[in-house]
């Protein structure tokens, strides 16, 4: 076996990984916040279509959202994404529905009475939201954060279902091809060093925050 190419690929490999980890979490946490608000009216026009994209979400597989976005658009609407863009839609749709639900539960585990005293001060909604709620909301949502960024960075390795060449796509053509261990050893280091760089940054981030105790 040469590991000189074997590292090579899987570090190849690896930068895909993160690339579809690093979109999904710039595009799925805004969305995840505005799909929060949505939620949370009482606009039966927003909230039922809000309602149903989350359960479609988080009530259906990864993996299914990641073929019905390769191969079912096409026939369905006409349009042909490439592999990494589905995959990066997929992502990205999915993890917002999560991501909303942890936005409203620590928005909504805000006690109603800080909304009124920064009226009584003037704020505006906006600025309340911003500037007293989502800091706020931000500290108590952490470990829920983090498990789902965890759990993202492992995801991440279902994308070779629509034929992306990430790390355990790279991993698994190696362990057929040379009937040998050896890679998946290596590919287990790689998502422990970046799951363990991600808990890391939640721990700091947490620390950090606890002047809202």
């Amino acid at each position: 076996m040469n590991y000189q190419v074997l590292l090579t690929q899987m570090l190849e490999a690896t930068l895909m990984s993160l690339r579809i980890f690093f979109i999904t979490l710039i595009f799925s946490l805004p969305l995840g916040l505005l799909v929060a608000k949505g939620r949370m009216t009482k606009v039966k026009i927003i909230n039922l279509p809000v309602r149903l994209y989350i359960l479609l979400m988080r009530g259906t597989p990864l993996m299914l959202q990641l073929l019905f976005f390769f191969y079912a658009l096409k026939p369905l609407i006409g349009i042909q994404l490439n592999r990494v863009l589905a995959a990066e839609v997929a992502f990205v749709l999915n993890y917002a529905a999560y991501f909303a639900e942890i936005f409203r539960g620590g928005i909504e585990g805000i006690p109603r009475g800080q909304h009124e005293a920064a009226k009584v001060l003037g704020f505006t909604r906006s600025q309340t939201f911003f500037r007293i709620i989502l800091p706020q909301v931000v500290k108590h949502i952490i470990p829920p954060m983090g498990n789902e960024f965890i759990t993202l960075v492992k995801d991440t390795s279902l994308a070779q279902v629509i034929g992306i060449v990430e790390l355990l796509k790279v991993t698994s053509n190696w362990v057929s091809s040379a009937v040998n261990m050896t890679p998946l050893v290596i590919a287990g280091a790689f998502y422990l060093v970046m799951n363990g760089v991600v808990t890391r940054c939640f721990t700091m981030a947490e620390t950090k925050l606890n002047y809202y105790r």
